[in-house]
C-alpha cells in the first residue's frame, strides 16, 4: 500500500533592508502625511534597499536564515523557486543566481512572476513537485526591490511599497503540511495594476523608460476584496472545513482595509490575523513569507496550527494555501 506524500514547512526566514523610510520622512519628498497614509493603508514605514543591494541579496539573507531554522544544508535542496517581479537581471533567473550563492548547484531553479501572489504561486508549484515525488526538499522564496520601480512624485503609489524577502523550506513528509493550494489569474484586468516596461513590447516612450508602478487604486481594492472572498470560500470548501477551523490568517500585506475585510469574511478577530503591513508596507511577493516568518519567530504560530495564506496581485493574480504548520 502506497503512503501519501505531503510537503511540510520545516523552516522559515526573512530579511528587511536596514534603511527605514517613515511616513514623516516620505512626506518631505511628496505631498502626503503620516495620518493620510495610515488612515488609507495602515502603513507606518517601509524598508528601502541600499544602493547596489539587489533582490538576490535580500533573497540570499532570507534563504540562509530559513535553511538555518530548518537545519538543512543547501546541498540538500533539490528544487529552488523564487517569486519576484524585480529580478536582478533578465537572465539568468535570480533563482539561478541565488542557487549558486547558496551552493545548491544542480537542482532545478527558476523564477515565478505572479506579482504580489508570487510566493503563493511558488509554494503551490513546490508542493506539486514534492507530492509527485519529483523533489524532496524545496526552498521557496519571495523577494522584491519594488522601490526601484516607483515614481517618488506619485503619492498614490510611492507610499505603498517597500523592499524585503522571505523564505520557507519544504520537505516531503507522510504527515499533512500543505493541505491545498488554489491559484488563479485574470489578465483582463491588466490595465488596473501594471508596469509598462517590457523587452519585446519596448518602453512605449514612457518617462524613465516606464520603470514605475501604474495603479488604479480604488478599482484594485474592489476586485481584491471580491476575489479574496471567493478564494477563501474555495479553500474551505475544498477541504470541507468551516471557517472556525482556521487558527491564523496570514494575508498579503498590501492594505489594512483589505486585510480587515477578509478577516471579517472569516469572522476572525484581528487578534488571529498576522499584520505586518505597518512595519514594511507592500513588499509584493515577499509579503506573505515575511508575515509567516514573523508569526513563527514571534511564537504566535505553533506546530499544529492551521494557517490560511492568501495573496492578490497584478495580472490580476490571486491564490491561497491552507497549511497545517
Amino acid at each position: 500500500m502506497s503512503t501519501s506524500v505531503y510537503s511540510r514547512i520545516i523552516g522559515t526566514g526573512s530579511y528587511l533592508p536596514e534603511f527605514v523610510l517613515t511616513n514623516d520622512e516620505l512626506a518631505k519628498r511628496v505631498e502626503t502625511s503620516d495620518e493620510w497614509i495610515r488612515d488609507r493603508t495602515g502603513i507606518r514605514q517601509r524598508h528601502v534597499a541600499a544602493e547596489g543591494q539587489t533582490t538576490g541579496d535580500l533573497a540570499f539573507e532570507a534563504a540562509t536564515r530559513a535553511l538555518a531554522n530548518a537545519d538543512v544544508d543547501a546541498r540538500e535542496i533539490d528544487l529552488l523557486i523564487l517569486g519576484t517581479t524585480t529580478p536582478d537581471i533578465i537572465f539568468p533567473s535570480t533563482a539561478c543566481l541565488l542557487q549558486h550563492r547558496l551552493g545548491a548547484n544542480g537542482c532545478a531553479a527558476f523564477d515565478v512572476n505572479a506579482a504580489c501572489s508570487g510566493f503563493i504561486y511558488a509554494l503551490g508549484v513546490a508542493d506539486k513537485f514534492i507530492r509527485s515525488g519529483a523533489a524532496r526538499t524545496a526552498l521557496v522564496v519571495g523577494a522584491e526591490t519594488l522601490t526601484r520601480m516607483l515614481d517618488w512624485n506619485d503619492r498614490t503609489t510611492c507610499v505603498l511599497f517597500g523592499d524585503g524577502a522571505g523564505a520557507a523550506v519544504l520537505r516531503a513528509d507522510s504527515q499533512a503540511g500543505v493541505l491545498s493550494t488554489h491559484l488563479h489569474a485574470d489578465g483582463a484586468h491588466k490595465e488596473l495594476l501594471y508596469n509598462p516596461v517590457g523587452v519585446s513590447a519596448g518602453f512605449k516612450d514612457e518617462p524613465n523608460h516606464g520603470v514605475r508602478v501604474m495603479m488604479a487604486g480604488n478599482e484594485v481594492f474592489k476586485v481584491a476584496v471580491k476575489t479574496l472572498d471567493a478564494v477563501v470560500e474555495e479553500t474551505l470548501a475544498a477541504n470541507q472545513l468551516d471557517k472556525s477551523a482556521i487558527d491564523w490568517l496570514i494575508p498579503h500585506q498590501a492594505n489594512l482595509r483589505i486585510i480587515s475585510a477578509t478577516a471579517k469574511r472569516l469572522a476572525m478577530p484581528m487578534e488571529r490575523v498576522i499584520v505586518t503591513v505597518d512595519k514594511h508596507g507592500n513588499t509584493s511577493a515577499a509579503s506573505v513569507p515575511l508575515a509567516l516568518d514573523h508569526a513563527v519567530q514571534s511564537g504566535k504560530v505553533k506546530r499544529g496550527d492551521l494557517l490560511l495564506l492568501e495573496a492578490f496581485g497584478g495580472g490580476f493574480t490571486w491564490g491561497s494555501a491552507l497549511v497545517r504548520y
